[in-house]
């Protein structure tokens, strides 16, 4: 079945900025009273909304897959959709982001070996597809962000400030979400079309 979507199904910027600095803010104060749950959460959150990466593709992140050198700073997708491996570069916020993140994790004891998960449930075991759109939707109501959205609306937004940010290279965002077809990705293209905008701007008033 094809890919739909409309404008109803991703964060605009404002929101995705506001549901940052909620994440972020919640995990600075989850520092200061030795808070675990908040830290983990603006990491997950950080990681769906500045890689695109699907719910699933988040909670099999291992250590190893963070690639965290600069210049060269991905995650590594080892069993994405239709079992294919990809990379998926990372910006600089998000790269200090999860060094930080892991040094966190030795702190309080959780492991950073190579195959330990990069994400743990509140009980140590696997972080499951279902814990992380209750995360999502968690932090979403707190800034009122509509009840339409789920984590899977990260990877929409991400999508569509990627291919604005990229000059509108649509080829780019195709290897970044792992899509198979470039006309899966299409879709983003013709939902951001920035000549229907002008276009309805400029019908008769």
């Amino acid at each position: 079945m094809p890919l739909e979507i409309t404008q109803e199904d991703f964060l605009t910027p404002t929101q995705a900025l506001a549901l940052k600095a909620h994440c972020r803010e919640s995990a600075d104060e989850a520092v200061r009273q030795g808070k675990k749950r908040p830290i983990r959460d603006w990491a997950i959150l950080h990681v769906a909304l500045d890689s695109g990466l699907r719910v699933s593709e988040i909670c099999d992140l291992r250590i190893r897959d963070l690639v965290l050198e600069k210049d060269h700073a991905s995650l590594i997708v080892r069993d994405g959709k239709g079992g294919k491996k990809r990379g998926v570069r990372m910006g600089s916020a998000l790269r200090q982001h999860l060094i930080e993140f892991i040094e966190w994790k030795e702190s309080v004891g959780e492991s950073v070996s190579g195959r330990a998960p990069l994400f743990v449930s509140s009980r140590k075991g696997p972080l499951t597809r279902t814990a992380v759109y209750r995360i999502f939707r968690k932090v979403a109501d707190e800034v009122n962000i509509p009840k339409r959205f789920s984590i899977h609306s990260c990877r929409h937004t991400y999508a569509s400030l990627l291919y604005r940010a990229s000059d509108f290279n649509l080829r780019l965002v195709q290897k970044q979400l792992g899509h198979r077809s470039i006309q899966t990705t299409q879709i983003y293209a013709d939902v951001l079309n920035e000549d229907a905008v002008l276009a309805v701007e400029n019908l008769p008033q």
